[in-house]
């Protein structure tokens, strides 16, 4: 398990040089390659119509700006080729220092309006008469192809979303991601499915995959037809939040599907790409992330964590950025490490707590089972040589003669505090536990403790 950042507000793709040192120095060492930087959802959807002859028009959009205005590169749209020359300054910028091991490619807006998704003989045909299916299979054809060439060996293709049944959807789908197999199993890349979500007057509402059992179903059904594991799943807890989804339940509904999770907040009321833990209202997040985690743990998942922060990373001023950065890749690691706790008990032969209050009580609730500890311990006096939660209460001092190979995990808030207390006693082996996100609930906490 690793964490990717995603360039998406950070970097910019004609001058790349500082937003990658930026995120270098902040201690990342993968990123993300966002194909939507160079093929946004706005020209996909205006795929086949007539180039917009008022600036102004072309001043709605990035991709068209530079259709329109700049014309430094074909649209993406008709000549995919040309993906390849946008990124080459960023993958360049890259290179020995980031690793691109995950991709995202271009999709559809959310609300697409376009008739030819389904429809073949719709006027709104681009060169050679493709619809946007057409166009969108040879744009994802060439990103797998691209991914292959730099050692990129997942690419996420969100699925097609549009008004239709189930098996309508399913059928198109269907098709269009069997269309991709060839080239995937070709180039060595797997293709990850995500939740989608779609606006219906305004409002979200779930989308393609974004029923657990729908999506499992997709992953696996696609996989057999196409004989390989060639299909997987990337979770977007974006989505999930904004559909006002129980991403524990999606997730164990998933299981060893999910090979990435992309790490957004957002206010639960529009799509955002927010720095974690910045959507929150009265002190309370508006993500459920106990919720998330509870459910990765739960699946076993080992995959890629991707930050994507366009939003908050657009709205930082420059000179604060290398700090925003290194924010970012300590959340990163925060949930690294909490996916990863049970992980960090294994590694020692033997365990010790630091604290006699609700953080050890609640270790014991959840782990004292599977991973006893020989005592705790604790500063207050008061409690030395009494019992708590069936384990005994030493001094601090009890800590210089522990066994080879010995934990000792703090499980108490004040953690930096008595990491240097610690720390000054010569004791190795210093761990934090924490207990924001256990594996179940304990309302009924001490007081006074």
């Amino acid at each position: 398990m690793d964490i990717i950042c995603s360039p998406a507000g950070i970097v910019n793709p004609y001058r790349p040089g500082q937003g990658i040192m930026d995120i270098v120095s902040a201690g990342f060492k993968h990123i993300s390659l966002d194909l939507d930087m160079c093929c946004s959802s706005y020209e996909l959807e205006h795929f086949g119509e007539p180039e917009p002859e008022r600036e102004g028009e072309a001043e709605n959009d990035l991709s068209l700006r530079r259709r329109g205005v700049k014309r430094e590169f074909e649209p993406i749209s008709e000549n995919p080729g040309e993906m390849r020359r946008f990124f080459k300054k960023l993958t360049e910028g890259c290179g020995g220092r980031l690793d691109i091991p995950l991709a995202l490619a271009p999709y559809l807006p959310r609300d697409t309006k376009r008739e030819d998704i389904e429809r073949k003989n719709s006027e709104n045909r681009g060169p050679e008469g493709r619809d946007i299916l057409e166009a969108l299979g040879e744009i994802d054809r060439e990103a797998i192809s691209y991914c292959g060439s730099l050692g990129c060996r997942h690419l996420v293709v969100r699925p097609i979303c549009f008004r239709g049944g189930e098996e309508d959807l399913w059928r198109v789908n269907r098709d269009f991601y069997l269309g991709l197999a060839g080239a995937a199993r070709e180039n060595g890349v797997k293709i990850l499915l995500a939740n989608q979500y779609v606006l219906r007057n305004g409002h979200a509402v779930r989308g393609v995959c974004s029923d657990g059992e729908q999506a499992a179903r997709w992953v696996d059904r696609l996989n057999q037809e196409a004989g390989g594991e060639l299909f997987g799943f990337c979770m977007d807890v974006g989505v999930c939040s904004l559909c006002g989804q129980d991403m524990y339940e999606f997730a164990c509904e998933l299981g060893t599907r999910v090979e990435a999770v992309i790490y957004r907040d957002c206010d639960g009321l529009q799509e955002g790409s927010m720095l974690p833990f910045t959507a929150a209202c009265h002190g309370q997040p508006r993500t459920d992330w106990l919720s998330l985690i509870r459910g990765l743990r739960q699946c076993g998942f080992d995959g890629w964590i991707l930050l994507n922060m366009f939003d908050t990373a657009a709205s930082f001023s420059p000179l604060l950025r290398p700090q925003l950065m290194s924010l970012a890749r300590a959340c990163g690691e925060y949930f690294k490490w909490q996916l990863e706790i049970e992980n960090v008990l294994k590694k020692y032969d033997a365990i010790v707590l630091f604290g006699a209050g609700n953080m050890c009580r609640n270790y014991m609730k959840c782990y004292g089972e599977a991973y006893p500890p020989l005592f705790t311990c604790d500063n207050n006096k008061n409690i030395w040589g009494t019992d708590f939660c069936g384990l005994e209460v030493r001094p601090p001092e009890a800590l210089r003669n522990l066994p080879d190979n010995c934990g000792v995990l703090i499980c108490n808030i004040y953690y930096r505090e008595i990491e240097e207390q610690l720390k000054s006693m010569g004791i190795e082996h210093v761990e934090f536990f924490n207990d924001e996100y256990m594996p179940t609930f304990h309302f009924d906490r001490l007081r006074g403790v």
